[in-house]
């Protein structure tokens, strides 16, 4: 017995009428006929007899008129469920997730989930392991995965960073760092550790970063793994331990003040939470932008789910928390996430490759360029390790310098891969760089300029006559040779005419005292920032009034070898990402001039009034941060300094041979 036939036996049945039926379904009157014997015969027994050219209802045709109703209403409602079904009013979705996600990113986007589509059923399932997730998307068990692991390894899973995800220690409110706003990894080695198993997210990102600084949980030589939160927590709480976890395993805690969270200078920069889908199982398991841009008309319980994330994205601001660092940028500007694989690792013996890298750790323009990107472990989370690098082992030398010449000497002589350099030793690694007998260089980005040149002056003692430059005739200035300081002080004598009658006397760093008590003796000295700025703050020197006649815009840059630049050019983009990150970092961290402060054992007001920061007005310091290389400066000042007598050579320079803004273009792409 079909439906089709019951819903025309009630027709007839209704009006009693074979003619009257035939014109109420738009059939003919012998396809009513053949219709109701059809029935009949399947169920042996006549629906109606004749009273001449009138028909009734036997008794099983009054059984079925009575019956019948009901099976056509399950029909239609079967139908509505399965229109409903195909316009996504009406489904199951089931996500997978893990612990930390499911307890405190996932609760405010289910619930806007559910109310949005009351009638699509949302289930979710917390997974122990990243394993287990991955077993239950691949085995179809779940339509969605959200994980802060990545699974980019399987060709099978369609991956999307969707949001991001902090990591920080976890202290009791009474331990002796509760208070502290920063702290580092390797101060804290040997306080006892408290860490959750391995396979759990958290931990997995904890060991993938030690073991990109170099270290591993053999390092600490007191840890202790335990199987739950709450068994975490009594440890952190009542053992004075150090835990580790991200920003939503210990919120409730962190709120009420039982537990602190401190930023680590190693986890500056946020994770990422990734949308996980099987690209086999539907055409829904795209990635999220492609889906919310697609708009299918009849979206899947999936697809709206993805539809509501990327919603979400677009319409909520950076999340206004006290955070080591806000939203970033670029995708690039978050720790690399700890890979999920299902494929044992292959020890073999790697090919070491060596960085040296000469810095300026004491010139605070150039602290994101080095002591920044040491502090926060910038340069070993992005040098590259897949792909012809898979086998390749860092060992990362950071050389500490007090100015640029010996940096250039450095550079050429083959010692350093990396230099950062000021504007006038930047020119000479150019001009080296002609020399044949010499190793190359190219300028691959700047670090920070300063428009007005303010950063290098001429300083006297308090108690000096000297007044303005004039006064400088028959007299000696001090210079470190080669420098910044330098170049600007041979401009200043050209452009005053005293170029033959002030002589110029080598100040080396090595022998300024931390006090600036130069103990090479001349009438004046002439330095970069902050040397001078400290000088005068420290109420010891003033400034010669017209200190700096040839007012050139001035800049530090960074040029690596060109071996390197040929040979690992994805090393040099590594490196450009780390700068970015740590000047990121330093703009948008309120307490980085404090913590700039501590580690070169200056003022906060010296820092302040060096290199900006978001906090302060950009016009009352002397650098901005700044990476994009301006070409027309260094004109500017090949030209200035080819007019100096004995300077010719400076005009042989060929900056766009030397210039490479390539590998800055990279970081976008």
């Amino acid at each position: 017995m079909e439906v089709y036939q019951v819903r025309v036996f009630l027709e007839v049945a209704r009006h009693l009428s074979f003619t009257e039926a035939a014109d109420a379904l738009n059939l003919t009157q012998p396809a009513v006929s053949a219709k109701i014997k059809s029935l009949e015969s399947e169920l042996g027994v006549p629906l109606f007899y004749r009273l001449g050219r009138k028909i009734q209802l036997t008794e099983v045709g009054q059984f079925l008129l009575e019956e019948g109703i009901k099976l056509i209403e399950v029909e239609n409602q079967l139908l509505q469920k399965v229109e409903e079904i195909k316009q996504g009013k009406f489904g199951h979705l089931r996500l997978g997730t893990t612990g930390a996600i499911a307890h405190g990113w996932l609760p405010d986007i289910l619930f806007t989930y559910c109310k949005t589509y009351p009638r699509i059923q949302a289930n979710c399932q917390v997974f122990d392991t990243s394993e287990a997730l991955y077993r239950a998307l691949v085995n179809q068990q779940i339509d969605l995965g959200i994980s802060d692991v990545d699974y980019a390894e399987f060709s099978e899973i369609g991956i999307s960073a969707i949001d991001t995800i902090h990591y920080n220690l976890i202290v009791s409110a009474s331990h002796a760092l509760a208070n502290q706003p920063w702290v580092s990894l390797r101060d804290l080695i040997q306080q006892p550790w408290v860490l959750q198993p391995a396979g759990q997210p958290s931990r997995m990102f904890f060991e993938a970063r030690l073991q990109e600084l170099g270290l591993s949980l053999a390092s600490f030589p007191q840890v202790e793994t335990i199987d739950t939160l709450s068994l975490m927590r009594t440890y952190i709480e009542r053992g004075n331990y150090i835990g580790f976890a991200s920003e939503f395993e210990f919120r409730s805690e962190c709120e009420l003040g039982t537990l602190v969270a401190i930023p680590v200078q190693e986890f500056c920069l946020p994770g990422n939470i990734f949308l996980l889908s099987l690209k086999r199982v539907s055409d829904s398991q795209e990635t999220i932008a492609s889906i919310h841009k697609r708009r299918s008309p009849d979206p899947t319980p999936a697809q709206k789910f993805v539809n509501l994330l990327q919603q979400a994205k677009e319409q909520s601001p950076a999340r206004e928390v006290d955070k080591p660092m806000p939203q970033p940028a670029a995708t690039w500007m978050r720790l690399r996430s700890p890979s999920f694989t299902l494929r044992p690792t292959c020890y073999q013996r790697p090919e070491v490759l060596s960085l040296n890298i000469g810095i300026q750790n004491g010139t605070i323009p150039t602290v994101t360029a080095g002591l920044i990107i040491q502090r926060l472990g910038l340069m070993e989370h992005f040098l590259p390790r897949n792909g012809s690098y898979s086998g390749l082992q860092y060992q990362i030398q950071w050389r500490d310098f007090s100015s640029g010449a010996p940096i250039v000497n450095a550079l050429a002589d083959g010692q350093l891969n990396i230099g950062i350099l000021g504007d006038y030793p930047l020119l000479l690694s150019a001009l080296q760089s002609q020399d044949p007998t010499k190793h190359s260089t190219r300028l691959v980005s700047f670090v920070a300029i300063n428009p007005d040149g303010s950063c290098n002056a001429v300083i006297v003692p308090n108690k000096s006559r000297l007044q303005e430059m004039q006064d400088l005739r028959g007299r000696i200035i001090a210079v470190p040779l080669s420098s910044s300081a330098h170049g600007m002080l041979l401009r200043s004598l050209n452009a005053a005419n005293l170029l033959d009658d002030v002589k110029i006397a080598a100040l080396s760093q090595a022998r300024v005292s931390p006090f600036l008590n130069f103990e090479q003796p001349a009438d004046g000295y002439a330095h970069f920032a902050p040397f001078h700025d400290i000088a005068c703050h420290r109420g010891k020197f003033r400034y010669l009034a017209d200190s700096c006649m040839s007012q050139l815009p001035a800049f530090y840059g960074v040029v690596v070898s060109s071996e390197m630049a040929d040979h690992y050019p994805e090393v040099v983009v590594a490196y450009l990402r780390a700068l970015a990150v740590a000047q990121h970092w330093y703009n948008t961290t309120p307490s980085a001039p404090t913590l700039v402060s501590q580690w070169t054992q200056l003022e906060t007001a010296i820092v302040h009034r060096i290199l900006n920061h978001s906090t302060q007005d950009a016009g009352s310091c002397r650098f901005l941060a700044e990476t994009q290389i301006r070409s027309d400066w260094l004109t500017i000042h090949l030209a200035e300094m080819s007019g100096i007598p004995g300077n010719e050579e400076f005009s042989t320079i060929h900056l766009e041979r030397w210039i490479q803004p390539e590998f800055l273009q990279k970081l976008s792409a």
